[in-house]
């Protein structure tokens, strides 16, 4: 376990600054559904904490690109050489004429080698919770001749209400983003994406390994500052949806990894007694409080096949290095 800063008490006075936004009966930015009672909800815990899926709108976005290209961050390029790696052998698992549906779908750059590797794949179906970061995949219709793109705007990590027309359907879940999700969290998932898919379908996930913490702490606090910048954002977010009064420069980033829970944890944590009106409540921090922003699980081989097992599913292959695993599962 990795002992966090936050542990400090005492009560805020009062008389302390409260930053209010300075025009919130403005419109909001287009919310997702759930924005503002998921982050009220999240305040009001203790301790607090905001669910990792609104890291992503289009600053969001653009700096998880910027860190998947860090040196230290491994997991992109560990997963696309594993892809290449794996996906001659999957393409035989998979029949000619089936949809893709990627959850998380923001970037078809991964997609792009399953497709390339598939006969005649039907259609493409992205699903995340950002709209805005949906309109990537249309670029695929023109490199992929008679392929139907069809962008679902949900939240995948709630039960999924659309109906896919019939044939065979293979679900690709890349960048280790089950690891957001608790383990229980993670099966119900996987149950639900089973029935999604059907009796004769499959998923091929991508799934960060358990490794050296120091590999791990560098991942996920690097020098450049560009995973503190990404995490603040979601403050950033929340001031220009919601209406809300925070100054991000007043949290730091912090992400350590918690070895009995197995994951990294990353938290902003105020840098001082600090209060901070949202949507038009008051919410009070203390000095080194924090805001638990996400989790993200590390599994080893044969921990994943066994939750994929609990979850309705049949491993059938695996590709790892030291770094990272990708696996292939069916129904069954």
């Amino acid at each position: 376990m990795t002992a966090h800063p936050a542990r400090l008490h005492g009560l805020l006075h009062p008389a302390l600054e409260r930053r209010r936004p300075a025009e919130t009966a403005l419109a909001q930015q287009a919310a997702p559904p759930g924005f503002l009672a998921d982050v009220l909800a999240g305040l009001t815990r203790r301790p607090k904490g905001i669910p990792s899926k609104y890291f992503y709108d289009r600053q969001g976005s653009c700096l998880f690109d910027r860190i998947t290209e860090l040196p230290d961050y491994y997991l992109t390029r560990a997963e696309e050489a594993l892809l290449h790696l794996a996906m001659p052998e999957v393409a035989g698992f998979v029949a000619p004429r089936t949809q893709l549906i990627e959850f998380g779908g923001c970037s078809p750059r991964k997609a792009r080698i399953v497709l390339d590797a598939m006969e005649r794949p039907a259609a493409y179906v992205p699903i995340d919770i950002s709209a805005e970061t949906l309109t990537a995949g249309q670029s695929l219709i023109r490199d992929y001749p008679g392929l139907q793109v069809t962008p679902v705007a949900a939240d995948f990590s709630a039960p999924l209400r659309i109906s896919l027309p019939p044939g065979p359907k293979l679900a690709f879940f890349p960048g280790s983003t089950i690891g957001n999700f608790s383990p229980a969290d993670a099966q119900i998932f996987l149950r639900r994406v089973a029935t999604l898919v059907g009796r004769d379908g499959a998923l091929l996930i991508g799934v960060d390994v358990k490794k050296d913490p120091r590999i791990l702490w560098r991942a996920y606090n690097d020098d450049a500052g560009i995973t503190a910048a990404f995490n603040r954002n979601l403050l950033t977010r929340i001031n220009r949806e919601i209406g809300a009064g925070f100054d991000p420069a007043r949290f730091h980033h912090f992400a350590p990894y918690n070895e009995a829970e197995g994951r990294v944890e990353m938290h902003l944590v105020s840098t001082d007694p600090q209060a901070v009106y949202v949507a038009g409540r008051l919410f009070c921090f203390h000095a080194g409080e924090s805001i638990h922003t996400e989790n993200s699980y590390k599994y080893s081989v044969l921990e994943f096949r066994s939750l994929a097992r609990h979850a309705g599913f049949k491993p059938i292959r695996t590709w790892s290095d030291r770094h990272f695993a990708l696996h292939y599962l069916c129904v069954g």
